[in-house]
């Protein structure tokens, strides 16, 4: 056994005592490369992904393509690390889908879809489909686009809603460069889903914009009053 092979015996087993409390941001990359480069030291590796995106965050929200730049990163430890934020997406969707939402203000709403779309580099558009109280029937994705922009499904938004039952439903996307303010394309599209779910007697309650760990409720602002 290498002196590497010593170390890594070593902080796995602090990780299986004692979590990943004690752990540094580093050493949590430095554990999760383990994973992707055997034969390696990982923590001059993780010391310089910490350096070029300043956070774990940062590291785990960056594109497999840009991680790939970072020198000892190949195609298995880029994929690992940007797996991670949609593996924890998922999980807390799924937590999400046993136990009842209810999302009758803005804020629960924000919150919830804080979770959608972390980690999401491209712009995504979700639909949350709430029953009379504003329980949640179903959060349905209707689509992924590039970093600028995602086209808007209003023939699938209407079917969902009707599938689903709802009495009113939540527009939300996300901008990933990182300002939650509306553009005029958003208000259009407000405009487009409020119209096509007034016509089958639902109501559109909302559109939320998330960025950056923020959101913007379009509600609260007045533009659906």
């Amino acid at each position: 056994m290498g002196i590497h092979d010593g170390h890594r015996e070593h902080m796995r087993r602090r990780f299986v005592q004692s979590g990943l409390d004690g752990f540094a941001d580093h050493e949590v990359l430095e554990l999760l490369l383990y994973y992707a480069i055997p034969r390696r030291d990982t923590n001059p590796i993780a010391h310089a992904l910490m350096e070029r995106y300043g956070s774990l965050s940062a590291v785990l929200s960056a594109p497999a393509e840009d991680l790939r730049r970072t020198e000892g990163i190949g195609d298995q430890a880029a994929v690992l690390l940007s797996l991670i934020p949609r593996v924890c997406r998922r999980l807390q969707l799924a937590q999400s889908a046993g136990d009842e939402q209810v999302l009758n203000s803005s804020e629960r709403a924000g919150s919830f879809l804080l979770a959608c779309f972390a980690g999401e580099r491209n712009e995504v558009i979700y639909q949350l489909c709430l029953d009379r109280k504003g329980r949640l029937l179903a959060c349905k994705r209707l689509g992924e686009g590039s970093v600028a922009s995602a086209d808007l499904d209003v023939r699938r938004l209407v079917e969902n809603a009707i599938l689903t039952g709802a009495s009113a439903v939540i527009l939300a996307h996300n901008h990933p460069s990182g300002v939650a303010l509306p553009s005029g394309g958003d208000y259009a599209a407000t405009d487009r889903v409020k119209t096509a779910l007034e016509s089958i007697g639902i109501r559109l309650a909302d559109h939320i914009i998330v960025a950056d760990g923020d959101f913007v409720s379009m509600a609260d602002s007045g533009y659906l009053g």
